[in-house]
């Protein structure tokens, strides 16, 4: 069963580089936005997440989110998880700034802590899925560099 929980997938709708001030040492960002698929006949509810993100081999994203309130991914769709703050880039903002033409991300080692077959995100069977990769995914950048 858990192998099925595998596919989920992972779209990054914004990698959004807000107020970041001095930008070649700035080491956050404040917001990470994805969208979840579900391709299970069940419910899913997401209570929290961890992931490193990069491309090529070299992380550039890393981050710990626990969902409040958690996120309900319905049968057969797709959920947005809402704004994840807190992101650590480990490149810093500048070689970050220059994966940005390429539009994809590699999910290099996402943990998701579901909960399988919950009703409108009440109960459900908790999981920990860990290990989830995913590469190439679709990727929009955002950039406010304003006070």
């Amino acid at each position: 069963m858990i192998a099925s929980f595998r596919t989920l997938a992972f779209t990054v709708l914004s990698f959004l580089l807000l107020n970041v001030t001095g930008v070649p040492t700035a080491q956050n960002i404040n917001t990470f936005i994805t969208v979840v698929e579900n391709p299970l006949i069940i419910e899913l509810t997401l209570d929290s997440v961890s992931s490193t993100a990069g491309l090529n081999g070299t992380v550039y994203a890393t981050f710990n989110h626990t969902f409040s309130p958690p996120v309900v991914v319905p049968i057969l769709g797709s959920a947005n998880s809402g704004v994840i703050d807190n992101v650590f880039l480990p490149q810093g903002a500048t070689e970050t700034l220059n994966i940005i033409p390429f539009g994809v991300l590699d999910l290099l080692d996402t943990n998701v802590n579901v909960r399988a077959g919950s009703i409108f995100g009440i109960g459900g069977i908790p999981i920990a899925i860990d290990g989830l990769v995913q590469d190439n995914v679709p990727t929009t950048y955002t950039l406010d560099l304003t006070d």
